[in-house]
């Protein structure tokens, strides 16, 4: 059953991946930006409903919120080209990935937070100069990094190819049993010494962990940092309005919404990694594919960041 989900899941991957490049995903854009325009509309007027004090407004200006932050994630850009490559990429499990992917909406909530009332309260900024700084320096920053990012999995993938390929060549190594490792100057597993009673190497799962430390940094703030439009604008207003514990609360409501579609390319990217693996393994290429995922993950990531910065944001 297992495999049959996953067998789907990379069906489903490969399918999107076609139409994307047919540019069929430009209908699914048009219908998030009317989406996100019909719940600005509605966040509007939850806001004169809050005003003026009618109950259930602050319930429904979260659910609109939310709502807001689901149709701008489906729209292009917002990360999810970054974790859906990162997942496809990397042999990290879903948990994780899930964990960084709604971090990360979270962490552009506070982001967005941190504009608005640093820039009202340090440097008593305008809305055209913190909507201007949003969308401006900080998505380009924000932009940068997703593509260095990018770059930085190509170089991951092709060094694991190249080491690969230099196993393939290499003969095996007739001084394994000639002597201690270290006579030769070679490092142990990571288990003690049998001589010294010392590790001398991290142990694999060691590695992993901190590998996945510093990637799940690396993604969070390459993401967190350029806010939400949407929310910029809803602390703006609530600001002026003096609803500012109504704003903060639907700035978080947002980052939500937003979650709930990248924690989704979360699963998808991770479930058609590993039918992509399962079918190699029975090709006999698993160690091959590994890479190669990795490489061309990160070259897709770079293009479409370098494609955005290009064209001034998302």
């Amino acid at each position: 059953m297992r495999k049959l989900i996953l067998t789907f899941a990379l069906l489903l991957a490969l399918g999107l991946a076609g139409v994307w490049l047919a540019g069929g995903f430009d209908l699914l854009a048009r219908w998030a930006a009317e989406g996100q325009r019909s719940f600005q509309n509605a966040m509007a007027g939850t806001l004169r409903q809050l005003r003026a004090g009618e109950a259930g407004a602050l319930a429904a200006l979260i659910g609109v919120a939310f709502a807001y932050g689901f149709f701008h994630a489906v729209g292009p850009g917002h990360g999810k080209i970054l974790i859906g490559g990162y997942g496809a990429a990397s042999r990290v499990r879903l948990a994780p990935l899930a964990g960084i992917a709604l971090a990360s909406s979270l962490m552009q909530a506070t982001t967005a937070v941190a504009l608005v009332y640093g820039g009202v309260f340090l440097f008593e900024a305008g809305r055209d100069t913190v909507l201007g700084l949003g969308e401006g320096a900080m998505t380009q920053a924000s932009l940068a990094a997703i593509g260095a990012i990018g770059l930085w999995l190509v170089w991951r993938g092709a060094r694991g190819l190249y080491g690969l390929a230099q196993v393939a060549v290499r003969p095996a190594p007739a001084m394994m049993a000639a002597g201690h490792a270290h006579d030769q100057g070679q490092s142990h597993d990571a288990a003690p010494c049998a001589d010294c009673g010392h590790r001398h190497g991290p142990a694999p799962d060691e590695v992993a962990r901190l590998r996945g430390w510093r990637d799940a940094a690396l993604l969070i703030g390459a993401i967190a940092m350029r806010p939400c439009t949407g929310a910029l604008f809803l602390l703006i207003l609530t600001w002026n309005m003096g609803l500012q514990a109504a704003g903060i609360a639907g700035t978080y409501a947002m980052g939500l919404g937003t979650a709930a579609v990248t924690v989704a390319v979360a699963a998808l990217s991770v479930s058609a990694r590993d039918g992509a693996l399962i079918w190699a393994g029975r090709l006999s290429a698993l160690r091959v594919v590994v890479p190669m995922l990795e490489l061309a993950a990160g070259a897709l990531v770079a293009l479409v960041a370098g494609q955005m910065l290009l064209r001034g944001g998302w």
